[in-house]
């Protein structure tokens, strides 16, 4: 029996609200299928797809489907078909499924294919108990026959960012820049082996490998900076208590006027020689 899909509260973006903006560099070019008279259109919405799914503004030559391409330029398939087959491609896979966690899987393929961020943690979670359940294919195919895709994009339409009036293009995000793949990273240098797995002996060398866990790094840092809020109240009250103290005034006006000092008679030396006698 399929796990269905969990419950959760949609937020408010740009794309759920109708805007009345002047078209400009940020509205997007919508490549229609119905509207390709000529090979060079077909061209055009073919790499508009791969710039879109791919996130490739340059495509390389490995990254072509040349099947896809083919069926798309005899009609054999429609628009949605052909993003249904980039998404279940090998480089997809390769290049934004294995590089990510699920949460992030999800969130990017939303950008990529409906064109609109996710709604939170909660969607993320709710969706990915799909790959989970369905694989790679089964997300895909339930992302692209979904009912908002059938409204914003139908059969003919390319994907793109809905209202893009903020940061930037959903398709610049590079996939691999996140924690998860730098993990991934570490481990492959590390030959698969946990960082506790590293060193057996030694214990100066096991502490220093425990140290560099970026998990027990953040956790240290936190230990040592100040107490947030709490910090911010004590330095506050600080502040206001050395405010309201007033200095008393220790200087005070004398009344008698400053002894005077006469200059004491001093025996000069060599008093003894003749002529230097004093009268």
């Amino acid at each position: 029996m399929p796990i269905p899909l969990l419950e959760f509260t949609p937020t408010t973006q740009n794309q759920r609200v109708d805007g009345y903006e002047v078209a400009g560099e940020d509205t997007p070019t919508i490549y229609r299928l119905a509207n390709a008279t000529s090979d060079a259109d077909i061209d055009a919405i073919i790499w508009a797809a791969y710039r879109q799914i791919f996130s490739e503004h340059l495509i390389l030559e490995k990254y072509r489907q040349p099947f896809l391409e083919s069926q798309l330029r005899n009609r054999a398939i429609n628009v949605r078909d052909f993003i249904r087959g980039l998404g279940k491609s090998d480089v997809y896979r390769d290049e934004v499924a294995e590089t990510n966690s699920n949460y992030r899987l999800v969130d990017i393929s939303f950008k990529r294919f409906l064109g609109r961020a996710t709604y939170g943690k909660d969607e993320q979670i709710s969706w990915s108990i799909v790959i989970a359940t369905k694989g790679l294919h089964g997300f895909i195919d339930a992302i692209v026959d979904s009912e908002e895709y059938r409204q914003n994009f139908g059969d003919d339409i390319v994907p793109f960012q809905r209202r893009r009036f903020k940061d930037r293009p959903f398709n610049l995000v590079n996939p691999r820049y996140s924690d998860y793949w730098r993990g991934r990273l570490i481990e492959q240098y590390l030959g698969g082996r946990s960082f506790y797995q590293v060193v057996r002996s030694g214990q100066a060398v096991q502490r220093g490998v425990r140290q560099a866990i970026p998990a027990n790094f953040l956790s240290m840092a936190a230990s040592v900076t100040p107490g947030g809020a709490e910090y911010q109240r004590s330095s506050d009250r600080a502040r206001n208590i050395a405010s309201s103290i007033k200095i008393p005034d220790t200087s005070r006006e004398s009344t008698t006027p400053p002894p005077t000092v006469k200059p004491a008679q001093v025996a000069l030396p060599y008093r003894y020689i003749p002529g230097n006698k004093t009268t």
